[in-house]
Order: structure tokens, then sequence, then C-alpha cells
């Protein structure tokens, strides 16, 4: 038994993503297209479009639909944008599916921008908190997506740079699990 891929895509953006008031057009649209089960393992492929975590490699997991989807909404990328996609191999290829150049850092030090200014910087992994590096490497107006987390459930915060210094707003809850080497330091308090 096969699976009908184009099926279950478009069903994602109707069940999963424009039910989370994701009204973005040129975003539903490349969403209908980019084909998710291309960035998981095989055995994993049936996973891709479904309502939940899916490792891609270890420690890294995609966002789940409904979370990027409302990510990427948040971050209002468009069309000829510079875009930094951290440990996020799908939503790269959404940002470029609409047009922004991405780059992709995937390696073993995530914390190592590639020099350079981004007007759109996103993360698909839980971090505590979202490293100074990633905020240093917002152009002005940039904007930053991650879902910072240090208990059972996690906020998406979007930083913006401005002239004076960055800002940050939380956006929705999500739960995702936390990216390795990102995990929140034991420490004490009263």
């Amino acid at each position: 038994m096969s699976t009908d891929f184009a099926a279950a895509r478009l069903n994602m953006v109707e069940s999963q993503i424009r039910t989370a008031d994701v009204t973005d057009l040129p975003l539903q649209d490349a969403l209908r297209v980019v084909a998710r089960e291309s960035v998981v393992p095989a055995s994993k492929a049936y996973l891709a479009y479904a309502d939940a975590d899916i490792e891609y490699a270890p420690g890294r997991w995609l966002l789940r639909p409904r979370e990027v989807g409302k990510l990427l909404q948040a971050l209002k990328p468009r069309e000829g944008e510079k875009a930094l996609a951290i440990a996020a191999p799908y939503a790269a290829i959404v940002l470029e599916t609409m047009g922004l150049a991405v780059t992709r850092l995937e390696g073993d030090d995530l914390k190592a921008v590639p020099a350079g200014s981004y007007d759109v910087i996103i993360c698909e992994g839980a971090v505590a908190a979202a490293p100074k590096a990633w905020r240093d490497a917002l152009a002005i107006g940039g904007r930053l997506g991650v879902v910072e987390r240090t208990g059972p459930v996690g906020r998406a915060a979007i930083y913006l740079r401005a002239e004076d210094g960055v800002g940050r707003r939380q956006a929705f809850d999500a739960s995702p699990p936390m990216l390795a080497g990102f995990e929140v330091e034991a420490g004490f308090s009263f």
C-alpha cells in the first residue's frame, strides 16, 4: 500500500494549517507544494503530514505542521529576503519556494552562524533561550523565530532587530522536543 503524499499535503494545509489561523496565502501556496516527506527518513515518510514530532536526524526534529506554519507566518517572509534556517530543513524549502535566498545551518555547532545578516532566521527545534549569536545575525528589520522552552510547554518567540536593539514578543504555545545541545542548564534556585 502506497501513501498519497499529495492528498496528505493538501489535507495538512486544510486541517492543520488553515484552522490554526495561518492566513498568509503565499505561505499556504508553498506549504501545498513542498514535499515534507523528502526531509524525513524513508522509514518515517508516512508520518510526514501527521500532527506528530518527527526525528529526522539524531537530536533533530521537525516542527509539527501547525507550529511551523504559525512560526513562518509570524516571521512574515517575503520574496527576495535573505534567510537562515537553523536545523530547519522543511522550513528552508518552504522559504526557498516563497522566493527567499536561504542559507542552511545543519552542522554540529548550531551557534556558529555563517557571516552576514539575515532578514529571517528560523529554528525548528526548541531551545532554552535563543543564543546571542542568532540575534546578532539579524539585519535591521530582521526577524528570528524560535520556540523557547524551559518546562513542559514552550512559547514561540519572535525577535525583531531595530536600529536601537532587538525586541522580543511571544506568539503562541508549542511543545517541540529540545534541540540537542540547547537543553535547560540545571541550576540552583530558591
